[in-house]
């Protein structure tokens, strides 16, 4: 537990009351803290580090009612913050060591905190929570939340008793005193939310409900306190996408519909979601699509800086299966049976480096990207490691749902994103052939190469004088087409 913080409010004005009230009312204060304290460091050890929920609660309620606080001062309060989704359900083996070298190369990117998403079916739930509070307490400075997946049942008594245990960690993402919640998806589960609300003492509710649309999610104002929208990729047979939702989105959670729990003023906040990629390929679970990705990773960061929403959240940090991880995986466990094949040797970690440019900007409101005076310039190219038609297509479609296959939807190109400080130059080199220099503007830019059957090799990337060699581009396709990403960068990650 932190610090206790106390707030000696009276809850009538000061001139109705006697000094000898007033010195009654402080020493109650001064005594509730002391036991609130001596409580603390006698029970948060019997449940794995973290207080007990229905005893702490009446205390915390009895605090309330005569003006103390108990929100802890390493607490980070959630103010227009970019979080990263994290599938908690790979972390089977993770230890603590694990969880701090991830929370750790998450904030050097400016990330602020993970969006753990959680089925109600991990039987080692419990442990890697437990680890992942713990080392976002030690670290200082991050966040944690609870993203219920309801691809999974889950019962209002496990919802309460998940968020009851974590609310009072000092990792605990709090936005107007309320710990913050979201889901991936479970619009037919909204109608339990005021009992959740009702038995854990209040949340601050913002649930991915992309099912529904923004039309939708306008009709259950009274239930939430914003909403998170999933559509980060392209539709079907799309090389692009805009922010034309984003937009009806903010829209719909600007309509003026007090509810029973609203939020203050009845500003509903919004939660964007951006995302560097996507290919699946798991015939287990019927999926098995690509989402156009060539420049997805700088559109909607851009895209980003021109909608300003409360909140980020970036999908995913670690979804293998998924081909939009940020972070690579360390063990074999943490992908999922059948994504190895298009997951190894395909590095995604490169996409990190140009974030704390793009998240300095949007933190700051600006339109563009401008990079940190302390950090150096910096590169990156993504590009798949075969022509699409360098093999069979595997039946994979072009988008999900879409009736194309995503073998005429991809574009056989070398992606680049730059930051630099002033006018530069960046050059590509494929294989053996003629080298291609892009002149970079201020702030960010995106450059497209093409490549074919013809041009293939490893891929150079080189600014400043300084040069990293990629794996090679070729046409040896064992069995079907890999429409996963390699992603390079200059400078090299130190």
């Amino acid at each position: 537990m932190g610090g206790i913080q106390t707030t000696l409010i009276p809850p009538v004005a000061p001139e109705t009351i006697g000094h000898h009230d007033i010195s009654a009312m402080l020493l109650m204060k001064l005594a509730f803290l002391h036991f609130l304290h001596s409580w603390d460091k006698t029970v948060e050890n019997t449940n794995h580090g973290l207080p007990l929920d229905s005893t702490r609660d009446a205390i915390a309620g009895f605090g309330a009612e005569i003006g103390i606080s108990d929100e802890p001062e390493r607490r980070v309060r959630c103010d227009k913050m970019v979080f990263a989704h994290y599938m908690l359900g790979l972390t089977l083996n993770h230890t603590a060591r694990d969880w701090e070298d991830e929370i750790r190369a998450a904030k050097e990117c400016g990330i602020d905190g993970f969006a753990l998403n959680t089925g109600s079916q991990d039987h080692w739930l419990d442990e890697q929570l437990t680890l992942a509070y713990q080392a976002a307490e030690r670290a200082g400075g991050f966040v944690l939340f609870i993203s219920f997946d309801f691809a999974f049942e889950w019962t209002v008594q496990q919802v309460v008793d998940l968020i009851n245990r974590l609310k009072y960690s000092p990792a605990q993402c709090v936005v107007g005193g309320r710990p913050f919640v979201s889901t991936f998806e479970g619009p037919q589960w909204a109608d339990n939310w005021p009992l959740v609300r009702q038995a854990t003492g209040g949340i601050f509710l913002v649930p991915d409900w992309a099912s529904l649309g923004p039309h939708g999610v306008a009709q259950k104002l009274d239930i939430i306190d914003g909403a998170f929208s999933w559509d980060a990729w392209p539709k079907g047979c799309n090389h692009k996408m805009g922010p034309d939702e984003d937009h009806l989105y903010l829209q719909a959670l600007r309509i003026e519909k007090p509810g029973i729990f609203g939020t203050p003023n009845n500003k509903h906040k919004y939660m964007m979601g951006v995302s560097p990629y996507f290919y699946t390929n798991l015939p287990q679970w019927n999926k098995n699509w690509y989402c156009s990705s060539e420049s997805l990773w700088y559109d909607r960061w851009q895209q980003i800086l021109e909608v300003q929403p409360d909140f980020v959240e970036i999908i995913t940090w670690n979804d293998y299966g998924e081909s939009s991880y940020i972070y690579d995986p360390h063990r074999d466990d943490q992908v999922v049976p059948g994504a190895d094949a298009y997951v190894q040797g395909h590095s995604h970690d490169a996409y990190r480096a140009i974030l704390p440019h793009f998240i300095q900007a949007y933190k700051a409101g600006k339109t563009k990207a401008k990079p940190r005076e302390h950090l150096e310039d910096v590169a990156i190219a993504w590009y798949r490691r075969t022509p699409a038609s360098a093999g069979h297509h595997g039946e994979t479609v072009w988008g999900q749902g879409g009736d194309a296959l995503a073998a005429h939807g991809a574009k056989d190109v070398i992606s680049v994103v730059a930051i630099t400080k002033e006018e530069n130059t960046v050059t590509v080199t494929l294989g053996d052939g003629q080298p291609r220099e892009f002149q970079t503007a201020r702030g960010s830019s995106y450059f497209e190469i093409p490549f074919d059957e013809s041009t293939l090799g490893p891929v150079r990337l080189q600014l400043n004088g300084q040069v990293t060699e990629g794996p090679d581009i070729h046409c040896n396709c064992e069995d079907k087409v890999n429409f996963n990403a390699v992603v390079i960068q200059v400078p090299v990650r130190r």
